[in-house]
């Protein structure tokens, strides 16, 4: 059972609240709204958007308080430079990825080697908004690229151009030459 809340605010957002009433919020946001993700995208920040979609949930825990959840899911389509022909490339990103919460720093470091999913720190005023950012920063690939590229590759050309040259005499042929005359003279 999920209720789509606008009470709620994604750069203060309570989660214990958000979880427990098993809140949604979702949106289609400007890329603007993520800077440093902006500065990594080609293109014009305010044409471009991210959908997002946030879900929390509660789940009951026997003899304690129960733990807080958010299951968040983003996409968008970025714009990067292709590492191969330094074109442009439109790459999608999908984010889904399940929070649990945690009451404090400490916890979440005592539990992070056992855990599975992904721990965050309980908050009363949690910025939903740059943990989507922070997701999208992840999310970009290490070498962007098309599969294939629309054009010819620069050094593709270049290496036919190395491959029909004449093949150069080596520097030291001459020396060796000048030492087989001068042994035959002997």
């Amino acid at each position: 059972m999920s209720k789509e809340s606008k009470a709620f605010n994604v750069q203060h957002l309570d989660i214990a609240a958000f979880a427990q009433g098993e809140h949604t919020l979702q949106g289609q946001t400007p890329l603007a709204a993520y800077p440093r993700f902006a500065e990594e995208v080609l293109g014009d920040p305010a044409a471009e958007s991210v959908t997002w979609h946030a879900q929390g949930q509660w789940q009951a825990q026997t003899g304690g308080a129960g733990h807080a959840w958010l299951v968040l899911e983003v996409h968008t389509q970025a714009t990067l430079t292709c590492q191969r022909c330094l074109q442009p490339v439109e790459v999608p990103l999908e984010v889904q990825r399940d929070f649990r919460f945690v009451k404090d720093e400490a916890t979440a470091q005592a539990q992070d080697d056992d855990s599975e999913e992904d721990l965050l720190v309980m908050s009363r005023d949690f910025d939903l908004q740059t943990l989507i950012e922070d997701e999208l920063l992840m999310a970009l690939p290490l070498v962007p690229q098309h599969g294939i590229c629309p054009q010819p590759l620069a050094f593709d050309e270049a290496a036919a151009h190395v491959e029909d040259a004449p093949e150069k005499p080596h520097p030291f042929a001459a020396l060796a030459q000048l030492r087989k005359a001068g042994d035959s003279a002997d």
